[in-house]
């Protein structure tokens, strides 16, 4: 048993990696060649955005947030999974761990509520038209990414700060990523509280962002149906079709480790796997969608490195 007063000296270890000592370089190179990639795609993503003053629009000042909070999300993972890969050092310092749990679920959260909020703006835009300038004042969107950014932070804060003040009774955690499920496992008592608070949590964001894209979706259907105008209406399914890729991916990859966590008939090995799904392929595969899927980002993505290279020569 672990007293509360020495868990900053207090050196938890991970699941091991299991790698063969003939893929460690090959893993290591991977990994940071993945690593590498996610921000790249990201800080594209941000550049171009920030960069074109055509694309300063509430929509694409709210997908802003989905890259930052992507490169963050994967932030969180790699440096220390490298490391471990390279030294096959499973061990980090329980604050080091708590860090990265709370960044994991601080970014979660976040990308329910940014896709949350720009399904609300789609909404406004597709079946409101004539609103939308007054509705989505620069003003509004302030108060709109502000509000969901310290909504996450008070709800996250507080579910780890659930987790203080209990003993530690072990040091061995069975996963790969510090998620607040493992470091539950860790303590000797308490964990009805963090699992009914957590439960709450988990439904809320869940609930939240789902019944918000489903009562979008459906009127942003029933407005493209009765629309006789084509053109306007591949532009919103393209879009809409757009958004529906990530937040059906975001499903996946939350909901399957929140779930096998809560389950034995779930494998170890496949829950382990799952758990860091969500800090590789959201991060990865998002940039990607919207800047290959979204025209605007696509166009000026072409344009700036076009002018780029005939800069160079």
């Amino acid at each position: 048993m672990y007293p509360n007063g020495s868990v900053l000296s207090l050196v938890l270890t991970l699941h091991s990696l299991e790698l063969p000592e003939t893929t460690i370089y090959p893993a290591f190179i991977f990994g940071l060649t993945t690593y590498l990639f996610i921000l790249l795609c990201n800080l594209t993503i941000i550049i171009t955005i920030c960069m074109n003053r055509n694309l300063h629009k509430p929509m694409y000042i709210l997908l802003l947030n989905l890259p930052i909070n992507d490169a963050m999300n994967a932030t969180s993972l790699f440096p220390h999974l490298l490391y471990s890969i390279w030294s096959q050092d499973r061990s980090i310092s329980y604050p080091a761990c708590f860090l990265q749990g709370f960044f994991a679920h601080l970014n979660g959260g976040a990308s329910y509520l940014i896709l949350t909020a720009m399904a609300y703006d789609r909404y406004i835009a597709i079946c409101c038209p004539l609103r939308y300038g007054a509705i989505m004042t620069t003003n509004n969107l302030g108060k709109i990414i502000t509000g969901m950014w310290l909504l996450n932070f008070f709800l996250i804060i507080v579910v780890f700060s659930l987790l203080l003040p209990y003993r530690i009774c072990q040091t061995h955690m069975t996963d790969l990523v510090c998620y607040k499920t493992a470091l539950m496992k860790l303590l000797c008592d308490g964990t009805e509280v963090n699992n009914i608070f957590g439960l709450s949590c988990i439904i809320f964001y869940h609930g939240l962002s789902f019944s918000v894209v489903a009562f979008t979706y459906i009127h942003i259907l029933i407005t493209c149906v009765t629309n006789k105008q084509s053109d306007a209406k591949i532009k919103a399914l393209q879009t809409c079709g757009t958004h529906l890729v990530v937040f059906m991916l975001l499903e996946f990859n939350t909901l399957f480790p929140l779930i096998s966590h809560r389950s034995e008939f779930v494998p170890a090995f496949l829950r382990r796997v799952f758990s860091i799904s969500n800090f590789i392929f959201p991060p990865l595969v998002n940039p990607l969608v919207y800047g290959f899927k979204t025209k605007e980002i696509r166009q000026k993505m072409f344009t700036c490195f076009k002018n780029k290279k005939i800069s160079i020569f």
